[in-house]
């Protein structure tokens, strides 16, 4: 089975309190959204304390262009996207040795908030040594989901070349698709959770994986909800991406995601129970405890999903690799399984399972 064998994390330079973007929206919409102060409790509610931006808060009040922020977005996806490469590569704490980048055979690169061609991971290989020959597979639009998916599509390619290693880099900037002159309540909800985040994992086959106890990636499914576009997603306009946000996730997760979820166990011969570790994607605090009574598992089972959307928000495709890391630093027993869960725009979900070998 194939391995995650290493994860590098990306450090943005702008850390941003609650409380802070809180002051920041009211004071932004006071003039234009009725009642307010009815709307902003949404900032306190959902269990976020802080968040990470590419950008100072003050530079999201004035009205930027499609082109001016998806450049930003480009420059800054090369710049973070190396760095999250290189921890990844190098990170001591799951690695004996650093890998070189020319092991490296392909790098999948999952984003849904800029645009670029040629290809983010094309203009990444210029910056860093990487083999000309080196695949790349940009995958765009799965949104929240990605991280997952793009995952499972290394899993797929190291089932076929079972000595390769490979990279998945997720990089999110969902601050540049925030709208200062959109009062819409999805984009105020939107503005109280999405941050910014860029992650890094590398998959191996089995015959490069070591004999140190790693997560395995053991079955990988995607599950489509037919005529659902409306869920979840953005609507690209003139100036940017307009967040679409249904407040019907949290019952589609205890109504829709069970039944998928029981069957894809089934097929491995399990059961919700057999289930040790959730490696959810936080997608808010309702989504967390929705997963919680589906899958009728107890609060210990998605505190670190907890702990990463406290601390760090949703940023959307890159999250579940936050919260993969900090399972991967954990003495987890052999056998243990765990799965891995995302939601995203379709709509749809992602599941991964791992097992602890």
């Amino acid at each position: 089975m194939p391995a995650i064998i290493s994860a590098g994390l990306a450090s943005l330079p702008f850390t941003v309190t609650q409380d802070e973007i809180r002051q920041y929206v009211k004071r932004l919409f006071a003039s234009s959204v009725p009642h307010i102060e009815r709307l902003l409790p949404v900032f306190a509610n959902g269990g976020i304390q802080s968040r990470s931006f590419v950008q100072p808060l003050e530079w999201y009040e004035k009205r930027h262009g499609f082109s001016e922020k998806n450049e930003l977005y480009i420059d800054r996806a090369v710049h973070y996207g190396c760095e999250a490469i290189q921890k990844c590569l190098s990170n001591e704490a799951f690695l004996s040795r650093p890998i070189n980048y020319e092991e490296v055979e392909a790098i999948f690169y999952i984003s849904t908030t800029g645009l670029a061609t040629p290809s983010i991971e094309a203009r990444i290989m210029n910056q860093l040594p990487f083999s000309p020959h080196t695949k790349r597979v940009p995958i765009w639009g799965l949104g929240c989901a990605g991280g997952a998916a793009g995952l499972a599509r290394a899993y797929e390619y190291c089932l076929a070349f079972p000595k390769a290693k490979v990279l998945v880099v997720a990089a999110e900037f969902c601050s540049l698709t925030f709208q200062p002159h959109d009062t819409g309540k999805s984009n105020l909800i939107g503005t109280s959770l999405f941050a910014d985040g860029v992650a890094c994992l590398c998959v191996a086959g089995d015959e490069a994986v070591d004999n140190v106890p790693r997560p395995h990636i053991v079955d990988v499914q995607s599950v489509l909800m037919p005529h659902s576009e409306e869920v979840m997603g953005w609507n690209i306009q003139d100036d940017g991406w307009f967040v679409v946000f249904s407040k019907d996730i949290p019952s589609l997760v205890r109504s829709w995601l069970k039944p998928n979820v029981e069957a894809f166990l089934q097929r491995n011969g399990l059961a919700t129970q057999d289930l040790r570790h959730l490696i959810a994607h936080p997608g808010g605090k309702k989504v967390i405890e929705a997963y919680q009574e589906a899958l009728m598992m107890d609060e210990s089972k998605t505190n670190v999903s907890f702990e990463i959307l406290r601390r760090f928000g949703n940023m959307s495709s890159a999250t579940v690799y936050f919260v993969l890391e900090q399972f991967m630093q954990q003495p987890i027993p052999k056998g243990d399984y765990g799965l891995m869960m995302a939601l995203g725009p379709g709509f749809s979900a992602e599941l991964i399972l791992l097992c602890w070998e």
